[in-house]
């Protein structure tokens, strides 16, 4: 294995709205753009779709992406995909973002529900509460949020190493090579701003709209959170 590329897998959970796609491809594109095309040997499932690893061993590591449902939801593809994490968690690295993270938080025995403080949308600020060994120095963390769902209760044994005052568990750490991180390094200020314009009006109001996009055009950490994605997955 000397000098092969880590496998990774990126467990698709859903898609971004038809005409983005185009412009910014899909939700493992992404991931790929942020942590290096050529960096992995890539592989994506359609895990939205029923499909999964037939092993946990097919890849080293794995990203869960974000979607659209809610870890509540009657989807068919749900269920198996949380005991999927379950099996796989210590034997692979589980990377999870936004729904990844609630998906992950659920399948290891924390709460997710639809938060009664409403949308986290536009870019969010987290304190990083404890530094962990894949991190740099850096105390904060700046990043598009796009989420309804919160993790309210952690898994037992986890620990929060990031959080705002609008998402406290906004981060977690499992243990067993596995972390979560509520916020979307992923995406691009663009695809972000376009995401807001594209549900203006339907599960955003004009006026939340408006104040989303306004918090955008400051320097983000997406590359630096990627360098740590990066750092974690070299070590776990």
């Amino acid at each position: 294995m000397s000098g092969a590329k880590l496998r990774l897998g990126v467990l698709k959970t859903g898609r971004p709205p038809k005409p983005a796609i185009e412009r910014f491809g899909t939700y493992p594109d992404m991931f790929m753009r942020l942590l290096g095309p050529d960096a992995y040997a890539w592989r994506t499932y359609a895990v939205d779709e029923g499909e999964l690893p037939d092993s946990v061993g097919e890849c080293d590591g794995y990203i869960v992406t974000g979607s659209s449902c809610g870890v509540y939801d009657p989807e068919p593809w749900i269920q198996p995909a949380m005991d999927w994490l379950r099996a796989a968690k210590g034997q692979a690295a589980l990377v999870g973002v936004c729904f990844g993270h609630q998906l992950m938080a659920e399948a290891f025995g924390g709460k997710v529900i639809k938060s009664p403080k409403g949308w986290g949308v536009g870019e969010h600020e987290y304190e990083v509460l404890r530094p962990r060994p894949w991190m740099d120095s850096a105390q904060s963390i700046r990043l598009p949020a796009s989420h309804q769902d919160q993790v309210v209760e952690p898994p037992p044994g986890a620990e929060i190493f990031a959080a705002s005052e609008f998402c406290t568990m906004g981060g977690l750490d499992y243990g067993d090579r596995a972390i979560s991180l509520q916020l979307h390094p992923e995406f691009l200020p663009e695809y972000a701003i376009a995401l807001i314009e594209h549900r203006r009006g339907d599960r955003y109001t004009q006026e939340q709209a408006d104040a989303a996009i306004h918090t955008y055009g400051r320097p983000d950490d997406r590359e630096r959170v990627g360098g740590w994605i990066r750092n974690f997955l070299a070590t776990a």
